[in-house]
């Protein structure tokens, strides 16, 4: 399976209404709930208002369209990336997973996976 390294800085953050998102942007992965809407962008493209924010975040993406019924592919990335102490944020688009580490572990992350034979781009 290939992964494609994304190379952007990522933030994850709150805002108070979805008129602060500008969905003009590259990367804007958007949660709203009975309890809060949140935003997953590429840093530079944070809104000036949020509730709370987190920055420092590298992520990468499982290259091509993943069929519905495959089972497992995001499970088993987590888990090996837990073995090693790697802590994920999760999002995922109608195609593909997207996942995010924190940058100091982007480097650890991405040899992890090509050592468990993932191909990293």
């Amino acid at each position: 399976m290939k992964l494609k390294k994304l190379l952007y800085d990522f933030t994850v953050c709150q805002v108070a209404s979805a008129e602060d998102i500008d969905l003009e942007h590259e990367f804007s992965f958007i949660a709203k709930t009975d309890e809060e809407l949140s935003l997953v962008c590429k840093t530079e493209d944070t809104p000036e208002k949020t509730i709370a924010r987190d920055d420092g975040w590298k992520g990468f993406r499982i290259q091509g369209v993943l069929d519905f019924s495959l089972i497992g592919v995001l499970a088993k990335i987590a888990g090996i990336l837990a073995e090693n102490g790697i802590s994920i944020f999760a999002v995922s688009s109608f195609n593909t997973d997207y996942i995010l580490v924190k940058a100091s572990d982007f480097d650890k992350a991405m040899e992890t996976l090509a050592d468990a034979g993932y191909t990293v781009e």
